[in-house]
Parts: structure tokens; C-alpha cells; sequence
């Protein structure tokens, strides 16, 4: 297995930089040497999602040019793994030469928490976490990629933590990128009793795939109980071998 190459997406770029930096760190902590490139961009989601075609596009072919000859592209992302895998051949589909491209990137761009279980098939990256977890199934994670078992995993080797059920994990947090915007009071409410599940559950530390959702979570979470943190995988992974190691 060569080295992967790691894309980080602009939540993690502009707002969660540690989320890239555990990423990193996990991969080397098993060995690997991730490669960075450092022309990698937005992979588009956000022009998709307002319509703008052109600068879409303009940004899908960018990744396939950056992309392109990796062995494996890394992301702590799902829902820009989602884009990458099902809405650049939808989005390409008219420029037949880039639409094979994009296909034949798409088997090969994963999610972290799916890389390390399904390719690498490490389940224990080592670490410790004396305290409860609970597991929020981000919306595109789940539903877009299938991904549920392969965090889980990753949580349930940490030496000493305990993953405990959370009623409504799968239920959507109320971010969807423009929806939050859009629809503030919706969002606001689905991300509160995200919040009531989560303190419910008993849980130390809630761990989510998707740094959108950490986003929406996290900011709830600071303003009204600023005792209970929320993390992505990489990052609670990166924590737990630093732990063991002290």
C-alpha cells in the first residue's frame, strides 16, 4: 500500500485546522507518510449546492487534475467524499472525456474513518480514553457513503472507553450546509435536541465523521454547555494516543 494522498476540505482549512493535524497524525502513527498537495482546493460542494454550474465544474476538474494519479485520496470529510464519488460524473456528464475521469477517481476517494477499517483494515490505532463515547451518524457519512460500523470500531479499540448508545444518533443535526442558513429555526431545533441526546446518552465526549456537523454541534454546544465537547474521529483517535502514551 503506497502512501494516500490527504484532502483536507475548507471546514477543516478555515475553521477546524486540528481535524487535518490528528488526521496526520493517526496515519503516521500507523506508518504511513500521507502526501499533501498543495494546489488542492474546494471540491465544489457549495457551487453544486447554490447552482453555480460553471465554477463547479471548473473545481471538480481541478481535483481530478490533482487527484488523479493517487492510489488513494484520504479525506476527513464524508460529505466531500460524496461529491467526489456521485456528483462529479452527474455533474460532468456532458463532457464525456472528464465524466470517465471522475469515475475512475471516485472508487478510490475515502472517507478517514473508512480508510483506515476498509483498505487498511486497522481497527485499533492504539490510544486510551478513560470516559464514555457517543456517536453521531453524520447524514452524508450514513446515508451517502454507508459508513456507520467503521468509526465504531475505531471508538470501541480505544483502551478504556466505552461506546453507549445515543437515541436519535442517526437523525440528522440540523446543518446541510445552506439549510442552516436558510432555515435557522429548524436547524436550531434539530441541533438542540442533538444536544439534549447527546448529555442524555451520559456520555464524556460526542464523536462525529463530518467536520459540517461538528461545526453546528460544536457551536451549540459552546454557547449553552460549554462542558461537553464534541469532536471529530481523527481528532478523539489522535487524543487517545496521545493519552496513552502520558
Amino acid at each position: 500500500m503506497n502512501n494516500p494522498s490527504l484532502f483536507i476540505p475548507c471546514t477543516v482549512d478555515l475553521f477546524l485546522p486540528e481535524i487535518g493535524e490528528a488526521c496526520l497524525q493517526v496515519l503516521r502513527k500507523l506508518d504511513l507518510v500521507p502526501v499533501y498537495h498543495p494546489e488542492q482546493t474546494c471540491c465544489g460542494q457549495p457551487a453544486i449546492h447554490a447552482g453555480y454550474v460553471k465554477k463547479a465544474k471548473a473545481s471538480a476538474k481541478h481535483f481530478i487534475e490533482v487527484f488523479g494519479g493517487d492510489e488513494a485520496v484520504v479525506c476527513p470529510s464524508g460529505s466531500c467524499v460524496c461529491t467526489v464519488k456521485d456528483r462529479y460524473p452527474e455533474l460532468l456528464q456532458d463532457e464525456p472525456d472528464w465524466r470517465s475521469r471522475a469515475k475512475e477517481l471516485a472508487p478510490r476517494v475515502y472517507e478517514f474513518s473508512q480508510y483506515l477499517v476498509d483498505v487498511l483494515q486497522v481497527e485499533d490505532v492504539g490510544g486510551a480514553y478513560a470516559g464514555k463515547v457517543a456517536y453521531h451518524e453524520s447524514c452524508r457519512v450514513l446515508r451517502g457513503l454507508g459508513v456507520s460500523e467503521q468509526p465504531k470500531k475505531l471508538i470501541r479499540a480505544v483502551k478504556g472507553g466505552e461506546l453507549v448508545p445515543m437515541q436519535g444518533a442517526e437523525v440528522c443535526c440540523g446543518f446541510g450546509g445552506e439549510f442552516s442558513t436558510n432555515y435557522p429555526e429548524i436547524s436550531e431545533a434539530l441541533v438542540s435536541e442533538k444536544a439534549e441526546n447527546y448529555i442524555a446518552s451520559g456520555a464524556d465526549v460526542l464523536v462525529a465523521c463530518d467536520p459540517g456537523c461538528l461545526l453546528n454541534i460544536g457551536g451549540y454546544l459552546h454557547r449553552h454547555h460549554p462542558d461537553k465537547p464534541a469532536l471529530h474521529i481523527a481528532s478523539f483517535l489522535a487524543e487517545a494516543i496521545r493519552d496513552e502514551k502520558r
